[in-house]
């Protein structure tokens, strides 16, 4: 606080004359709400809505899709991607909804380097194709499918390119890369979600005839700095996934998060973050939805849906996004199987974590922050802008819900405000059918972060057996790194 004060001068004081004096008006610079400091590092607004953007597809067709590889040479003739009808985008898209996936990513460019646009950076592209070829164009009809289904968008390209003459020269970047993104993000929409960078970089390659090996140091070859600011002036919304971008690989590719798992991290932090990191790097899991490869392949099938569930609760239920691979047919469309084994995980997901039980309901905290609205109801009004806290050096707190009668229920899900920074280091869950015994659930409770699914019977691979009857869910908070902030419990 800044107090009135009255100068002189001093000569002036001593003899009285010419005195002066300057006013300081008092000011407060107090915080009336009592808004908890955030807790650093804390996520940018692209990363916060890619984050809510939780579980979307892979859309892996191409080159590969035509010649079975899963990682063409680059020597591969232009005619033999020939479709006999254009893709269907919109299949994709709505198989993807029905899904229960708010968005997708498109692969346009693979490390074969053929092109699914008439890019006018290479002749291997679809001008030169066989059947309809010269007429696809995957980024405006994936974007043109995805805006009227009201889904996310975002395209892969690779940055290896195994077809170029220029790849490992100084004229493959300016000339090459860099032009073929910036025609996706002006051309494809406005408005993309995520644009995918593989992190494989260099090797063998037809290299325009040269059939050679050919390496690159990445963190200096692509100029990330310069190429991630330029799309993030043509694409506002679009985080940039892979090495020094905005999202991270969670370290397999089996739809399997860690059960501790920070997005703060470090570029030389394990997969699981660093609770220290300086970096806000959130995490993502890429996985497939069939059998064989990233690419179709005729002897492919499906997982089922209950599969493609355990991964939800495995990534999105563990702080990740899940971004879920399901290839398009030589036809340019989802096999049936495919479809219908997504329509089948859409209506897990709508009848298992769908209808909040605890909404509404009876909370007490062991604490409440004062000064603002933090109160203990804004855990249960489904509004995410809402948030409980306690008071700041207060690291440890019981929330406490009374469902009103026993019920069945199979899961509690958890959500920090992460707006303010991932805080939760420790917690446990029980549950209770009449206030008196209690039953610790057995999962591994360390880290919440954006969001956290706590099967009751510790299953992710079986609903069934996660049901309890309880009528009370009882939190507690052991550890924080600063005072708790959580927007949302939820009982399923």
């Amino acid at each position: 606080m800044i107090r009135k004060i009255v100068f002189g001068l001093l000569m002036a004081a001593t003899t009285g004359a010419g005195a002066q004096t300057i006013e300081l008006v008092e000011q407060s610079l107090d915080n009336p709400a009592n808004t908890p400091r955030p807790c650093f590092p804390i996520p940018n607004e692209r990363q916060m809505a890619w984050q809510e953007t939780e579980f979307y597809a892979f859309f892996h067709y191409g080159m590969n899709t035509f010649t079975g590889k899963e990682w063409g040479y680059g020597n591969e003739s232009e005619s033999i991607y020939a479709p006999a009808t254009l893709p269907d985008c919109e299949q994709w898209v709505q198989a993807a909804k029905d899904c229960g996936m708010r968005g997708g990513i498109a692969v346009v460019k693979h490390h074969d380097g053929f092109c699914l646009w008439p890019t006018a950076t290479t002749t291997h592209n679809v001008t030169r194709g066989g059947g309809v070829a010269a007429q696809v164009n995957i980024p405006k009809q994936f974007a043109a499918a995805s805006e009227k289904l009201g889904m996310k968008y975002g395209f892969y390209i690779s940055p290896w390119d195994r077809n170029s003459a220029h790849y490992a020269k100084s004229t493959y970047v300016t000339e090459v890369f860099f032009k073929q993104v910036d025609e996706i993000s002006k051309e494809a929409g406005n408005d993309q979600f995520e644009m995918w960078f593989d992190g494989a970089n260099g090797g063998d390659g037809y290299y325009g005839g040269a059939n050679e090996t050919r390496s690159i140091d990445a963190s200096v070859y692509y100029d990330r700095p310069n190429l991630y600011d330029h799309i993030h002036s043509l694409q506002p919304n679009c985080v940039v996934w892979g090495d020094e971008g905005e999202a991270r690989w969670i370290g397999n590719e089996r739809g399997v998060g860690w059960e501790t798992q920070w997005s703060p991290n470090t570029h030389t932090s394990g997969y699981e973050g660093d609770a220290e990191g300086w970096k806000w790097w959130p995490n993502e899991s890429d996985a497939k939805a069939t059998s064989a490869g990233w690419f179709w392949h005729a002897d492919e099938t499906p997982i089922s849906a209950e599969r493609m569930y355990q991964m939800y609760l495995e990534t999105v239920g563990r702080n990740a996004t899940l971004i879920l691979n399901m290839p398009p047919n030589r036809d340019g469309v989802l096999p049936e199987a495919t479809v219908n084994s997504c329509k089948q995980m859409g209506k897990y997901i709508a009848e298992r974590l769908t209808t909040n039980l605890a909404e509404g309901k009876g909370v007490m905290v062991s604490d409440t922050r004062t000064g603002g609205d933090y109160s203990a109801s804004n855990m249960l009004d489904g509004d995410k802008t809402t948030y409980w806290a306690t008071p700041d050096g207060v690291t440890a707190a019981t929330v406490t819900i009374d469902l009103g009668a026993p019920v069945t229920c199979h899961y509690v899900m958890l959500m920090e405000y992460i707006r303010l920074g991932q805080r939760v280091k420790a917690f446990t869950v029980e549950y209770s059918a009449d206030g008196a015994s209690w039953q610790k659930v057995g999962a591994v409770c360390t880290t919440i972060g954006y969001k956290r699914i706590i099967p009751l019977g510790n299953d992710t691979a079986n609903h069934g057996n996660n049901a309890r009857q309880a009528r009370y869910i009882r939190i507690s908070i052991t550890d924080s790194r600063a005072c708790p902030l959580l927007h949302t419990v939820a009982v399923y």
